[in-house]
């Protein structure tokens, strides 16, 4: 469910990638601070078949489009969630860090395998 308060009037497609990325920033190894404040992230996940894995929780590939999709990357960049340079490189700044996008108990599960 979106949350209550979306200032950046993020759609669901671009909450649930958000989300995902802030995961990402968080597993060992995955990502690198920079001087300005942003977090690259140097590793993307791979797919385990329907789902993949963020540190120790499952999502659903379904969740996950937005992760490969151009126009999502263009607008997270436009609302200053991230910066990017597609596809070969993607920064969360501080602003797409510390965005409540609601979703996180909703997207990442508890690994059951």
């Amino acid at each position: 469910m979106p949350p209550k308060h979306n200032p950046a009037k993020l759609n669901p497609l671009q909450l649930r990638t958000l989300t995902l990325l802030q995961a990402i920033v968080r597993i060992p190894g995955a990502a690198s601070a920079l001087p300005n404040g942003d977090v690259l992230i140097t590793q993307f996940p791979h797919a385990h078949g329907d789902h993949f894995h963020l540190g120790d929780a499952m999502v659903s590939g379904r969740d996950a489009t937005g992760l490969e999709n151009q126009a999502v990357w263009h607008a997270l960049t436009r609302k200053g969630m991230i910066k990017s340079e597609w596809p070969h490189q993607i920064a969360l700044t501080p602003e797409g860090l510390g965005y409540e996008t609601g979703l996180a108990n909703e997207i990442l599960r508890q690994n059951g395998h």
